[in-house]
């Protein structure tokens, strides 16, 4: 015997606890799941209560025996995958590959990788949790089911290579739902009015904006509704009716969940879902910093805003040492989770808020230190007091005309040191003069302004997951496969960030709520996932939600195969010719995108991507400047001359040339930074000073 075998899921993972545990303990990954449900058919024993018939994953039979025969020589065996219902799977899999008994306590579990963490989770291993699994196997066989009998009909009546999926289709139903709302929405006009005043003896003005009439709500529909309440107002005296004085308390947001987590990332640092587990997960598995290995945040899949008393007491020494007693509130504060959150789990947060965003810049890379900021910064303000606001409510009247002045002036910025919240979520200050009840105001000046009502915008993924959460329709885990596959099968476009659904996504959800009516119901698949839940917690028996489940199923599923309609979906043919056959090419949907391809495939096999013109030109040879993707996706601006000319800029160019040098202007980011030189040596920066010119 030679010590205990440790098994993990990832070698990042298995190098950081070798920093942890001593040479007893032998740790190998095995890279995921080696054991799952066969890819080319159903794996689903439909005569036998639903039993699921596993193989090995292709590629993973040398990983498996490689841990098979470790296992023979170890003394014991952990199995220590993520903290969640596929982590369990993954261990129950393994337990039944390497013969682990049953009442055999296998199974270590641990919300953050650090050494306190890990070594105090290896002192109480406990057995595997069957009602984890059962929840995961019973995710598993409803996807299949939904997955596996319905995509073979899209292929016969549509084309190949569709798929539907019991939460994807919900998804792609809702971008879709949302396009409809906006391609039928008709703008309305309103108008509204503001009154510019000034308190007598007093310099500064303030507006006022009506509100009312003799009492009631007052609509301002068009242009000669609104000049005749100025003819009305023309000579009015303003008086003050009432003044209400109050203190506002804006309260901190909970420390990240998986969903908020994806929604900021995506809003505030433009990352996607993928993006953002991605970097979340390398952060959970370990960082070298300096002479140590450590996961530097908590486990990433979470739906619990719970945090454990020994990491608010650290924030809270972190925040008085910092800000000083004011910025603490009385006691550590508690954050509701929905109902259904495993309470077992905490909140995305640092395992040391000590280890501040600044202190570990050098061991980041850049978008790691920006996610890692982001939820240190989170947590740390969770723990915070909240922001004061002095506000001033004027009520005033006119001719019978009721006007409202608010007044807002932030007193204490409390967790607003640390966690800023965006310019649209800013309370706007604006200070009233003191203002008495009966006091007389001078009017200066009416400001009318005209208004169009708009149309609801488009989800973006941090919209599209709030909306999934708000309905119960997923799990943490879950966001970002459902938006991946919806992407990758043509249904929807990403276009600035917004999704688009394409009309292939239009016939995909029209066939679905015709035919599967309950499989794309918000509220049934709300209640499934509830009910999936109630498998976990041991309250529910995994077959009886499949059966109760496949019986209308099967029944819709068969009507479906008689009554389900062709449908031709035409192709959409662009002017460009093929540089090869000359015929002309036709859109298609990828992975990035719509791209063009010649309709003569397999016999021609020419694709190009779609030139996106920026309408300025390439400062070496004259061509046209026009958007490309990386092979990684990232969008980058290049000469259309390419490759006789590689003229590249990652940030996008302006038709204006700099003042100071002449180079091309760029507008970085996503437009919300001043546009810049080009040139790295000039540095200007409209609306800044130049730096050369200022020495």
């Amino acid at each position: 015997m030679s010590g205990f075998l440790v098994i993990v899921e990832s070698p990042t993972k298995a190098r950081t606890l070798k920093k942890f545990l001593g040479n007893k303990y032998r740790i190998m990954a095995s890279q995921g799941h080696l054991i799952d449900l066969p890819k080319s058919k159903l794996g689903i024993d439909l005569d036998n209560n639903f039993e699921p018939r596993y193989i090995t994953i292709r590629g993973k039979g040398k990983v498996l025996q490689q841990l098979k025969e470790a296992g023979k020589k170890a003394e014991g065996i952990y199995l220590a995958a993520d903290p969640d219902r596929e982590g369990e799977a993954i261990c129950w899999h393994l337990g039944r590959a390497l013969n682990i008994p049953a009442t055999d306590p296998c199974r270590v579990e641990f919300n953050e990788i650090t050494k306190t963490a890990v070594q105090e989770a290896f002192k109480k291993p406990r057995q595997i949790d069957m009602d984890r699994v059962d929840a995961q196997q019973a995710r598993r066989i409803l996807d299949r089911l939904v997955g596996y009998q319905i995509s073979p009909l899209l292929w016969r009546n549509v084309r190949g290579g569709l798929s539907a999926g019991r939460v994807q289709s919900v998804a792609l139903r809702l971008i879709c739902e949302r396009q409809e709302e906006i391609d039928s929405f008709v703008e309305e006009e309103y108008w509204t009015l503001k009154a510019l005043l000034r308190a007598n003896g007093e310099e500064s003005l303030f507006e006022a904006t009506l509100e009312r009439y003799r009492g009631e709500k007052i609509e301002l529909p068009d242009r000669p509704t609104v000049d005749a309440i100025i003819e009305a107002l023309t000579g009015a005296s303003f008086i003050v009716d009432e003044v209400k004085k109050s203190k506002r308390r804006r309260r901190p947001a909970a420390p990240f969940i998986t969903s908020s987590l994806q929604q900021e990332a995506s809003s505030k640092l433009g990352f996607t879902g993928r993006k953002t587990m991605a970097l979340a997960q390398q952060l959970y598995e370990g960082i070298n910093i300096g002479n140590q290995t450590a996961g530097l945040i908590t486990y990433m899949r979470t739906d619990s805003t719970r945090v454990a008393a020994q990491a608010q007491q650290e924030a809270r020494g972190l925040v008085s040492e910092r800000f000083g007693a004011d910025y603490l509130p009385s006691r550590p504060p508690l954050y509701r989770s929905r109902k259904s959150a495993q309470e077992a789990h905490e909140a995305i947060r640092p395992t040391s808020v000590y280890r501040t965003p600044q202190s570990l810049q050098a061991y980041l890379s850049r978008d790691q230190a920006r996610l890692y900021r982001l939820i240190w910064e989170r947590f740390v303000a969770s723990q915070m007091a909240p922001a004061i606001y002095d506000r001033v409510r004027a009520d005033l009247s006119a001719a019978g005309y009721g006007f409202k002045a608010v007044g807002s002036k932030l007193v204490f910025p409390g967790f607003l040191k640390v966690y800023p919240v965006t310019e649209k979520e800013q309370e706007e200050e604006a200070v009233l003069p003191p203002l008495e009840k009966g006091q007389e105001l001078t009017l200066v000046e009416l400001l009318p302004k005209q208004h169009f009502t708009q149309p609801p915008p488009r989800y973006n993924d941090a919209s599209l997951i709030k909306i999934l959460e708000e309905k119960g329709i997923g799990r943490p885990s879950t966001y970002v496969p459902i938006i991946e596959t919806i992407i990758s099968r043509g249904y929807v476009l990403r276009e600035k960030r917004a999704f688009v659904p394409t009309e292939l996504g239009f016939i995909v959800t029209g066939l679905m709520k015709r035919h599967f009516p309950e499989v794309v119901d918000l509220d049934f698949t709300a209640r499934m996932e509830e009910r999936l839940d109630q498998v976990e917690t041991g309250k529910l028996e995994r077959d009886e939600i499949l059966q109760g489940f496949y019986g209308p199923f099967q029944a819709q599923l068969l009507k479906a195969e008689q009554e389900m309609e062709k449908v031709e979906l035409k192709e959409e043919v662009s002017e460009e010719k093929c540089p090869q056959c000359g015929q002309n090419l036709v859109y298609k949907h990828g992975r990035f995108g719509q791209f063009l391809a010649c309709p003569g495939y397999p016999e021609c096999r020419h694709t190009q991507n779609i030139v996106k013109k920026t309408g300025v030109l390439c400062p070496l040879d004259g061509g046209m400047l026009v958007e490309r993707r990386s092979k990684k996706g990232r969008i980058f601006y290049g000469c259309s001359n390419y490759p006789e000319c590689r003229f590249s800029l990652w940030d996008r160019p302006l038709p204006q040339k700099c003042p100071h040098c002449g180079s091309l202007m760029v507008q970085p980011g996503r437009g919300k930074s001043a546009a810049r030189c080009s040139n790295k040596e000039c540095g200007y920066k409209a609306g800044a000073p130049n730096k050369k010119s200022a020495r």
